[in-house]
């Protein structure tokens, strides 16, 4: 039986670097000692008020159609903290509410590029960009950040990448699996580039509720006419699989999404918007909450992971993950993910998930329990000094 080209597409070409995650899973459920830190779903709960607002509505019976663009009192509430952290004011018809920013990231990509256009991403990226992005049906075009400039931005790197098939840059703000959060000056030299080449700039900003004060430097408010920012409660209210996002960007093309969103999925069930509306009326609080979280455990993760044979940690600015450089330990990450996982039960991720420029890199993510993170590192350890001591 044949598939269409979209198949090939979607597959991604990290895909093969989630074995040893699922395994751990697979590990875990079977009561085996092991330490997963190759996902980034918090170890803390939905907020009690979100979930009793969710069970309120469903007894109500809002379990029904909803418009598919989304509730006018949700998107103006979306509206609101976007303003808060971009200063662009936008109205509820410049907001429309997706399954969670991978829907929105899809959505825009279907909507802004096909079929001979050309992507462009930073690379490292998150792990479903390739797939997302090319399932569009245009090329994907990684624009390095390199290892060795500590995974900034080369904006020579950027310009070398632009062809005249070129439709929009996609990037996420604080990066995954860096951490790296892009300045205002870099921002502003991504925007002038994005001007003389007339390109649509698409900022996955997921983890800028967490960021230090609640927000990232962002283009939104300079160039509303050509920026689309994807955001989600997923990270911020630990409602991960509440798939609750949206995107936010000039109204002819939330039309354009709206379109492909009667199409897709047809509405996000009503007692999740409900839900949403109470998890941001309580943002501030639900983000502190995070963000103090999220950076214990990252300094804690730092400290536990120094001076480890063959290594050296990239510490984050923000976001749930920090890289290990593992180029000094013999094995390639691929290898280094494997035997870590077999040896010593501690789930990673391989940095060729994310790219050719993570490759040599194993992402962990630090939100989990304290003392997991403690023994987690502790295992590293063991196992790189038996690398060390060699054979």
């Amino acid at each position: 039986m044949k598939f269409s080209q979209l198949v090939t597409r979607i597959a991604g070409d990290g895909a093969d670097a989630w074995r040893t995650h699922y395994a751990a899973q697979a590990a875990q459920e079977r009561g085996e000692d092991v330490i997963i830190l190759s996902i980034g779903d918090p170890a803390l709960s939905t907020p009690q008020a979100v979930v009793d607002r969710a069970i309120d509505a469903m007894r109500a019976e809002d379990t029904h159609y909803t418009t598919a663009r989304g509730r006018e009192t949700l998107r103006r509430a979306i509206a609101q903290l976007h303003a808060r952290r971009s200063g662009q004011q936008v109205g509820e018809d410049e907001v429309v509410v997706t399954a969670g920013a991978q829907n929105a990231l899809l959505t825009a990509a279907m909507c802004l590029a096909g079929e001979g256009d050309e992507l462009l991403t930073f690379d490292p990226y998150y792990a479903t960009y390739p797939g997302t992005l090319k399932s569009s049906g245009a090329t994907l075009v990684p624009v390095p950040l390199r290892a060795e400039n500590r995974f900034r931005l080369d904006l020579a790197d950027l310009a070398a990448a632009i062809t005249v098939r070129t439709r929009a840059l996609f990037f996420a703000n604080p990066g995954n699996p860096t951490g790296i959060i892009l300045s205002d000056e870099e921002l502003a030299d991504i925007g002038a580039i994005a001007r003389r080449h007339d390109l649509w700039i698409v900022a996955d900003e997921v983890y800028a509720g967490i960021a230090p004060g609640g927000r990232v430097p962002s283009l939104a408010d300079r160039m509303p006419e050509r920026v689309v920012t994807v955001g989600s409660l997923s990270k911020t209210h630990a409602m991960c699989g509440w798939r609750a996002g949206w995107m936010i960007g000039p109204k002819t093309l939330m039309d354009h999404a709206e379109n492909l969103l009667i199409s897709m999925l047809y509405g996000l069930p009503g007692f999740i918007q409900e839900a949403a509306l109470v998890a941001l009326d309580i943002a501030d609080e639900s983000e502190r909450k995070t963000r103090d979280y999220c950076t214990r455990r990252a300094q804690l993760m730092v400290e536990h992971l120094k001076d480890i044979p063959g290594t050296a940690v990239l510490a984050p600015q923000a976001g749930m993950f920090l890289l290990l450089d593992i180029r000094g330990t013999g094995l390639d990450s691929t290898a280094f993910t494997e035997r870590l996982f077999r040896a010593h039960g501690v789930a990673v991720m391989d940095g060729g998930a994310f790219g050719e420029q993570a490759r040599g890199f194993v992402r962990l993510s630090f939100a989990i329990d304290e003392t997991l993170i403690v023994e987690a590192c502790r295992r590293i350890r063991q196992f790189c000094e038996g690398l060390a001591r060699g054979p």
